[in-house]
């Protein structure tokens, strides 16, 4: 079925909400996805929440109806499966806005992982692979708080979800095939993890490119400026570029041990940012550290550059997981998340128990596994135009 074909309702108010939870409290699935808008504010809106069930298609304005606890029941309920593609997207909103997980679901950007696709794959082009569809892409950037909505709109937002039971059938049908369905249930565990919504503070800081080329007091003071960036924006409910552009958060670190004039004389530094926060900044950066920036500061990543070695064996180690992923048709960045890669190449002694759990642990088997759990004694040794991985004693 194609949108533009597609019949649907519009849902503008509480009465024809609790229609539509009504007629949907017996349904065994639903297809779920939303349209937001995150730009210029600290909060993103949730414009228009997309359902397809059984009965139908369904568009629910949230800005119209302002109690949409009857949705939320539906995505708390685990005896419905929750079809939905970057789920976790989603979710995110829906665990900011109201604090809930959505219970039992089938990804279907993840399923695809499993059976042959890059990780993350786009929805149009699973869609154009899988149903030989073209799906339309003219709506992507659109702004979709403002009312009325226009057909065009409501027809690019249903593309969403009217492919998306079709998309799953045949998405489980080959994943029961190979045998990995229930490899892939697991991994949609993820999307119900608490922590995989928790947001931690000092992540922007920690995982910035300049935090490791500074000196101590440095990194503490970008620690301290990315937290008061993120509060200054929450707290005006505007985005953090809009508050301190990001082009200039360098030029600030590096020269705000010299002092206010310095800031004033940077040709980099606008004279309207230095003239409303450098004083601020200044007392920032020389504030003492407390004993919770102390722990902070043990997170930074080292600086692996004096240690060629590990780096190396950590770029092969990589490299043979995605040979491995590659012959079995199951994308890589599922395998090994490039979150798990990038600590593991900053801290030579950190392993993620996460590797040898589950269906990780049977695909990875044991010998790759303890390669990178012992990595620091792995050496290679060269024979006779072959090459061997070999685990030296401690």
């Amino acid at each position: 079925m194609q949108a533009e074909t597609a019949s649907y309702q519009l849902i503008e108010d509480d009465a024809g909400l609790r229609d539509f939870a009504d007629l949907n409290k017996e349904i065994e699935w639903m297809c779920f996805d939303t349209e937001f808008i995150g730009e210029k504010r600290f909060i993103t809106t949730i414009c228009l929440i997309q359902i397809a069930t059984k009965h139908g298609f369904f568009l629910i304005d949230p800005l119209k109806v302002k109690n949409i606890q009857p949705v939320i029941d539906m995505l708390l309920n685990e005896k419905i499966l929750k079809v939905v593609h970057a789920g976790d997207n989603d979710y995110r909103l829906f665990n900011m806005h109201f604090g809930i997980i959505p219970l039992n679901s089938f990804d279907t950007q993840l399923a695809a992982g499993f059976v042959g696709y890059k990780h993350p794959v786009g929805f149009s082009k699973l869609v154009e692979n899988e149903l030989r569809i073209h799906v339309s892409k003219g709506y992507t950037v659109t702004d979709w708080e403002k009312r009325p909505f226009q057909k065009k709109q409501l027809d690019y937002a249903l593309l969403d979800v009217v492919y998306l039971h079709e998309l799953w059938q045949r998405l489980e049908d080959k994943l029961r095939r190979l045998g990995r369905l229930e490899w892939v249930r697991e991994e949609f565990k993820t999307l119900e993890a608490p922590d995989a919504y928790e947001q931690d503070p000092y992540k922007e800081a920690l995982e910035s490119n300049l935090i490791k080329s500074l000196k101590r007091k440095e990194q503490l003071f970008l620690i301290r400026l990315f937290l008061w960036r993120n509060d200054e924006a929450r707290r005006r409910d505007h985005s953090k570029e809009m508050v301190l552009p990001t082009k200039y958060i360098s030029p600030i670190v590096r020269a705000v041990h010299s002092g206010l004039d310095a800031l004033k004389h940077n040709r980099r530094l606008p004279d309207n940012v230095v003239g409303r926060f450098g004083q601020m900044f200044v007392e920032m950066f020389e504030r003492t550290a407390s004993a919770e920036e102390r722990e902070v500061l043990k997170q930074i990543p080292r600086d692996n550059s004096e240690n060629p070695k590990q780096d190396i064996m950590m770029e092969m180690l990589d490299l043979l997981v995605k040979y491995k992923c590659l012959q079995a048709g199951i994308s890589s960045n599922i395998v090994l998340p490039r979150g798990i890669l990038k600590k593991m190449k900053n801290d030579k002694d950190y392993f993620d128990p996460l590797l040898e759990m589950g269906w990780r642990k049977e695909f990875l088997g044991e010998e790759i596994i303890s390669w990178f759990k012992f990595r620091s004694n792995l050496e290679i040794e060269f024979l006779n135009g072959k090459f061997e991985l070999k685990m030296m004693p401690e």
